[in-house]
């Protein structure tokens, strides 16, 4: 992913570069590097360090070395089971130190050595007290390393040799050249090297300060194009709109409420009625941790569309979702004479017939529904206000065709799934956003056990009393069905034959899990919500489902096997009643970090602190998720370690675009935005 704007030199074909025919050429498009520009901005995964020597005798077994010796012998080499062979050479490092090199499947190292000729050898550290050995070592001569060797992600038949040489070769080019993209006034106030100094640094520094300039200035442009994209299509999405409310006083709702809410929710139910007095779209994510009280802030955000004349769209990922959501929004909204519509894949026939009638001439003031909202032969009259509730269960697609059912309606989007909010900047760069930071009043906090399997008996004891209290129970396995490569690891179908003919015989058990079909798993989720079952063994289909205050239990197998705010959203399915509730991770992981992550949920509820380690430790992936479409990959920038950059770099794009809001004044900088896009398929349109 090129990020400087390339001048037709850095636009040559590989296959023009001294050293690289159609072999290589075609090595190289696996790594999707087609052009000199490309191959720039493939960058180092890391590098060898041979600016140290050590003493070979005073280095701990298992550390990672750069060792000076000569080569003393050499074994032929030996062929030994599985039709492998294996190389000996024997070597005097420089403090009188005896090294072994070993060679496995790799003939032509071990002869590349020369007798009497002094090497640098790097690898890791084996053997004993006499006598050290470094299996297939990387192997240089002295004068061949400036002292930071470059290791580059590749491909069977690339070595990084190989592309050091291909990039010198272009650096060292009496026509090589780059523009720079950002402006002087914003290379001074960050402190940071031009764009080729970067480049040059990035492939060849001369020490660990260089690596870091080179780094931080690589990391900064990535953020700062990520952040204009976003910022550019926020801007071009702002349209006039005649979806203009003319009631944004939510007060007569919120005084009918049986309870009060939280500063929080009030703060946010007048974020969106600010937004919806406004003559364009509201895009706004309302953002809030498990229980705490998303579905009433957009509750009263329908009523503010049926006093306005609009009807309401709420689309939710599951037909036990919809129902559930159906029939909490009814006991807020039918008091006032708001007729609210169920629309899935399950309503069929004549009921079907009637309900798209009634939406069509606005008989249906809101329509709660699973993607059949979307399908063909939906119309709304009026349609203006559209939610998504879990909106990372849905791809961009999909939540832009509910929006074009209408004219222009204003959109809001719910995630349960708190996001740091660095990572929110990203994700959500082209929304507002609300938090809902503050869990009602009343809520007992969810108490949080860490046991291992040794303690099965007992947690399971636990459950049969739960039962017996008249409560209910979660059980959650990782797996669907046995896996030889995860052999320690829980399966939920395997688990469920176990428990129903054992320890929980004689209890109502049912199994669920993400290969049923939709409505097996919609009748299963059903029985438990009305307690005909009690106790519920599954996979993490559960994480965003039923909502069942009876149930007080989660016992999730297998911890470590889940992301943290994976088990927050697990753990989110009890605690919804005025009982306390329990829930107990079993893990015999004895990982220092594995049970270190673990602990975290046994010390706090804070979904926000929760996730911030899940960031630092995993990535953004949990995040993501893989149905988060239309947002460039990040080559350079890391989301978990580079939080202050972005802070500075998103504060840069907003004066960028505050001063140009179509960045005429900087060409090359857009340039390189709309190319980062492309790039990955995004848009910034």
């Amino acid at each position: 992913m090129a990020i400087y704007a390339p001048k037709e030199f850095l636009d040559r074909d590989i296959r023009k570069l001294k050293g690289v025919g159609e072999k290589r050429a075609k090595l190289y498009a696996k790594l999707k590097i087609s052009t000199y520009g490309d191959l720039l901005h493939h960058y180092p995964r890391g590098y060898l360090d041979y600016t140290e020597t050590v003493n070979l005798m005073a280095q701990p077994i298992g550390s990672v070395v750069t060792v000076r010796a000569v080569v003393d012998s050499k074994s032929n080499p030996v062929r030994i089971s599985g039709g492998r062979t294996i190389s000996k050479v024997y070597c005097s490092s420089e403090d009188g130190g005896e090294l072994e090199l070993t060679y496995f499947n790799n003939r032509f190292a071990p002869q590349k050595l020369q007798i009497g000729q002094e090497y640098l050898f790097y690898g890791k550290l084996q053997g004993d007290l006499l006598r050290r050995q470094i299996t297939n070592p990387v192997t240089v001569l002295p004068e061949e390393t400036t002292g930071l060797t470059p290791q580059y992600p590749l491909t069977e038949g690339l070595s990084s040799r190989m592309l050091t040489t291909n990039i010198r070769t272009i650096l060292n080019d009496p026509e090589f050249g780059m523009e720079e993209s950002l402006p002087d006034e914003m290379i001074s106030r960050y402190r940071l090297p031009s764009g080729e100094d970067a480049i040059r640094m990035i492939h060849f520094p001369a020490d660990q300060e260089e690596i870091r300039q080179a780094k931080r200035r690589l990391v900064f442009e990535e953020l700062l194009l990520l952040s204009l994209g976003m910022k550019l299509r926020k801007q071009r999405r702002r349209v006039i709109s005649d979806n203009v409310f003319s009631c944004t006083d939510a007060g007569p709702f919120i005084r009918s409420l049986p309870f009060r809410l939280t500063d929080a929710q009030k703060r946010s139910v007048e974020e969106i009625a600010a937004d919806l007095g406004k003559n364009e779209p509201m895009s706004r994510l309302l953002q809030g941790d498990v229980g705490s009280g998303k579905t009433v802030v957009a509750a009263a955000a329908v009523w503010m569309a049926w006093r306005s004349g609009f009807q309401s769209a709420v689309m939710v990922p599951t037909e036990v979702l919809a129902s559930q959501h159906a029939e909490t929004f009814r006991s807020f909204l039918e008091p006032f004479g708001i007729s609210v519509g169920l629309l899935t894949g399950s309503v069929k026939g004549k009921p079907r017939t009637e309900l798209l009638s009634q939406i069509a001439r606005g008989g249906a003031d809101l329509i709660v529904g699973t993607h059949a909202l979307i399908s063909e032969g939906v119309e709304y009259r009026r349609l203006g206000l559209v939610i998504t509730d879990e909106q990372h269960r849905f791809g961009v697609n999909q939540r832009a065709a509910l929006t074009q059912k209408g004219n222009l309606p204003h959109t809001l989007v719910m995630s349960a799934t708190p996001i740091p909010r660095t990572l929110s900047l990203i994700l959500y760069g082209d929304l507002e956003l609300s938090v809902l930071d503050e869990l009602p009043a009343g809520r007992k906090p969810i108490r949080t056990l860490l046991v291992d399997d040794s303690y099965r008996d007992r947690y399971l004891g636990f459950v049969r009393k739960t039962v017996s209290d008249g409560q209910q129970a979660y059980i959650v396995c990782p797996l669907v069905e046995d896996s030889e490569a995860l052999a320690d690891t829980m399966s939920a179908t395997e688990y469920y034959e176990q428990l129903k003919k054992g320890p929980l015989s004689g209890i109502p058990v049912a199994l669920v899990h993400g290969k049923m079909l939709s409505q097996e798993k919609a009748e299963v989720m059903e029985r438990f919500r009305t307690g005909k079952i009690r106790v519920l063994v599954s996979t993490t289909v559960i994480e965003v489902g039923v909502d069942c205050p009876n149930a007080t239990l989660m016992i999730i197998e297998n911890a470590e096997r889940f992301g943290l705010s994976t088990l927050h959203q697990l753990r989110g399915r009890v605690g919804r009643g005025a009982l306390q509730s329990w829930c107990v991770l079993v893990s015999s992981n004895e990982g220092d970090t594995a049970r270190e992550r673990l602990k975290l949920l046994t010390e706090t509820e804070d979904g926000f602190a929760i996730a911030r380690e899940d960031l630092r430790m995993r990535g953004p992936g949990d995040f993501l998720g893989s149905r988060q479409h239309g947002l460039p990959n990040l080559t350079v920038a890391d989301l978990a370690d580079d939080e202050r950059v972005l802070i500075a770099a998103n504060d840069a794009a907003d004066e960028l675009i505050r001063n140009d809001p179509e960045l005429s004044a900087h060409p090359v900088l857009k340039k390189n935005v709309e190319h980062l896009y492309e790039k990955t398929d995004a848009t910034i349109n």
